[in-house]
């Protein structure tokens, strides 16, 4: 976490101790209409006290405040295409599948969109077929699990691996923050690994689960976003896929893929790792926020490895993340799936197909960002004032600079140059990143490119001169 994060959570700390001088753990106040009962923040759970679980509110509360500045900090999808019409079409669609492919009656289909839905989701086999016709993934429809977001399919998975306090999930740094904390609320630690310009450090991986077990530990995953990743933009390559693979079988560990970015990862993208996992080594987290509808928020887990009893009876993973969720969230909205549904079965099962115009839209601001940053920035015999990766496509990018780049500058950045970006340290935990700056490229338009640009390098060379 940074020094104004820092502090700012400091000064919240000291309220509470100060309230705390004159109290019981028990505290009750006479205010006339009955007694209140406030509570230490040391009695709830410790993640709430957790500096890395204030990091969006931060970056929330900075775009709030300035709402005047160009942002390159939201990853959120294009707007450009939200259609109200669209929506209702895709449930029609969907209905009108439930009809001809599954032989309900109108009420019949009717009622599973607006009824309360089986657990583990009501368009399990769509998600099936979309991920044979998309990546040639062959699964059966029972080891899908549909769910309120991948940040749902992350905590179930996450519940369902830790059993004891030996448990620890490995990530791949800069992480997203969404499993960080989703990490912190089952009270799994979280050790990292090394990415580097590949991705990831074979080296460190090694080094990582070795310490680990010499510490009595037992590293139950490993996770990452192969491909254009959040935060880095970066993409694995075969071999290193391939070689996690073999990771993973020779130390027992499950590879938590977030396939979130993988439709626009641009030409040439490669085969996801669950496409290439014959040993059922790989949990498949996706998400239809991106390529479908963010507001549906509407994810899924596929995780078809087999869980043998001790009377040697099996079953899947993915039932007992039913288990779980049938006790977190019951199901997922079936209106919210069958918007999902109906765009799946309208574009022939095919996500790339479904986003035509936001690939376009994606690879075009990804293009006017790196040439932009051409002209801004060009090369220096003497060393780089500042240097940028060169992702494939996706939505993120990664800037290193020559000073701290943290929370202070990021809000300075806002309010004298009108500019926001988001400092990478929230991706390490606060513990690296300091001299990067990831930069979001879906919601922007030409115009705001170009002016967001020159607003950022005034920044740049304003901070750099200052050094």
């Amino acid at each position: 976490m940074t020094d104004s994060a820092a502090r700012a959570i400091d000064v919240r700390a000291a309220d509470v101790r100060a309230a705390d001088v004159h109290a019981t753990d028990v505290r009750t106040t006479d205010i006339g209409a009955g007694d209140v009962h406030d509570v230490r923040l040391s009695q709830l759970h410790g993640s709430l006290a957790d500096p890395a679980m204030a990091s969006m509110n931060f970056l929330n509360e900075v775009a709030i405040r300035f709402p005047n500045a160009i942002s390159f900090a939201a990853g959120r999808p294009s707007e450009e295409f939200l259609d109200f019409a669209e929506v209702h079409r895709y449930v029609d669609v969907f209905i009108d599948h439930l009809r001809r492919e599954r032989g309900m009656t109108e009420a019949e289909a009717k009622r599973t969109v607006l009824q309360y839905g089986r657990t583990k989701g009501i368009i399990h086999e769509l998600v099936a077929r979309h991920l044979e016709v998309d990546e040639g993934i062959s699964v059966s429809s029972e080891s899908v699990v549909i769910t309120v977001g991948c940040q749902e399919a992350m905590f179930l998975v996450l519940r369902a691996l830790r059993t004891g306090p030996q448990d620890i999930v490995l990530a791949i740094s800069p992480t997203y923050v969404g499993l960080t904390g989703a990490a912190r609320l089952v009270d799994l630690p979280v050790r990292p690994v090394r990415g580097g310009e590949r991705g990831i450090d074979f080296d460190d991986l090694g080094a990582q689960i070795a310490e680990a077990r010499a510490a009595g530990l037992r590293p139950r995953a490993l996770y990452l976003v192969p491909d254009v990743a959040n935060p880095t933009g970066i993409s694995l390559d075969l071999e290193a896929r391939r070689e996690l693979l073999r990771v993973a079988e020779a130390e027992d560990l499950l590879l938590l893929e977030d396939n979130a970015y993988g439709v626009f990862a641009g030409e040439g993208r490669l085969p996801s790792l669950k496409s290439l996992d014959t040993g059922r080594r790989v949990v498949r987290l996706g998400s239809f926020a991106k390529t479908v509808l963010p507001g549906a928020r509407v994810g899924y887990a596929v995780a078809d490895q087999r869980v043998v009893d001790e009377s040697g009876g099996t079953s899947l993973l993915a039932d007992h993340l039913s288990t779980i969720k049938s006790m977190l969230t019951v199901n997922t909205s079936p209106w919210a799936q069958a918007v999902v549904g109906g765009a799946l079965v309208e574009h022939g099962y095919s996500l790339p197909a479904a986003n035509r115009r936001e690939i376009d839209v994606y690879q075009r601001n990804l293009r006017l960002i790196l040439e932009g940053l051409a002209r801004r920035f060009p090369s220096d015999p003497a060393g780089p004032l500042i240097s940028w990766n060169t992702p494939t496509g996706g939505f993120f990018l990664t800037l290193t600079v020559p000073f701290r780049a943290d929370d202070e500058l990021l809000e300075y950045s806002a309010k004298e140059h009108g500019v926001l970006w988001t400092p990478m340290s929230h991706f390490y935990g606060g513990d690296g990143g300091y001299e990067q700056i990831r930069l979001s490229l879906s919601q922007l338009t030409p115009d705001t490119i170009d002016i967001g640009l020159d607003r950022l390098a005034s920044l740049v060379r304003e901070c750099a001169a200052a050094r």
